[in-house]
């Protein structure tokens, strides 16, 4: 009987938990390593002690601190956290892998356009250099410079822009400025913001799991996106405020190679299904 399980690094947050969700109802078993105690949750600590879980087929990282999170200031403390909250994770998680004797098939790290300098008029895909010297740039060359497996574990990384959804990330921050008319045009409104909602993400890591050809490194999707720039730098710090006034034009040239259908490959239609007062139940409560 072929190994189902799947090992996700942050399996208890935003995007572990839908995908979580997504994978048992394909008929997957999954494990969390996350901080949390849980019924299917291991700490990262019994990961390094223990290594990874038997018959395990494919790993994900989508561990990361949230560093968009408006009520966080961005002190160097803060910094830290984002840092190596994204390569010590992905250092464990690729430990486990390297020092397993039932290697999974694959390992899904995701981490972010950040990788591409912003940029008005650069039209970047997946063999585009990483040539930012910024700190998402720098940031980026070091957690997917920790993902070191060899054969027989693809290594697929995952570049995404924001990860659209109700319950987490961009939305959570700005939903209720917004519905309050507090919210408008971020800058002058032309930048690029790459971006993916989170059905789609997770759809995607699950076909980078069970397709055996996939590999390497895939971008999401662009798109456009004035909240004046002066006022985002303020309250968010410029070097973090960069991600929303700047942008980046990432196409995901390889991810439609392979095949993969988007089901939100508008923006419009994405904004329908979270754009909701009254919503459905948070699903991570």
């Amino acid at each position: 009987m072929a190994a189902t399980k799947v090992l996700i690094g942050g399996g208890t947050g935003f995007i572990g938990h839908h995908l979580g969700e997504l994978l048992l109802a394909t008929g997957y078993s999954v494990m969390n390593v996350a901080r949390m105690p849980g019924a299917n949750n291991m700490s990262w600590s019994e990961l390094e002690l223990s290594g990874l879980p038997t018959r395990t087929c494919a790993v994900v990282n989508c561990a990361g601190q949230q560093f968009m999170d408006f009520t966080k200031s961005w002190t160097p403390g803060f910094k830290q956290n984002v840092q190596n909250s994204r390569v010590f994770t992905t250092k464990a998680l690729t430990k486990a892998i390297n020092e397993s004797n039932d290697k999974p098939k694959v390992f899904v790290l995701l981490t972010g356009v950040g990788a591409y300098e912003p940029s008005d008029s650069y039209r970047y895909d997946e063999t585009s250099p990483s040539t930012g010297g910024d700190f998402f740039s720098r940031l980026v060359g070091e957690w997917e410079k920790a993902a070191q497996v060899g054969p027989p574990v693809r290594l697929v990384i995952i570049r995404s822009g924001a990860v659209l959804g109700r319950w987490g990330g961009m939305i959570k921050n700005m939903f209720v400025p917004f519905y309050l008319g507090l919210g408008g045009r971020i800058g002058d409104g032309r930048q690029y913001l790459p971006w993916i909602h989170i059905d789609d993400l997770t759809r995607l890591i699950h076909f980078c799991i069970e397709n055996d050809n996939v590999k390497g490194i895939l971008n999401g999707r662009p798109s456009f996106f004035c909240v004046p720039e002066t006022l985002l730098n303020i309250a968010l710090n410029p070097e973090r405020a960069m991600i929303m006034t700047k942008g980046q034009y990432v196409v995901p040239k390889r991810v439609l190679e392979y095949g993969f259908k988007y089901q939100y490959p508008e923006i419009d239609e994405a904004c329908k299904e979270f754009a909701h007062l009254y919503p459905k139940k948070h699903p991570l409560k």
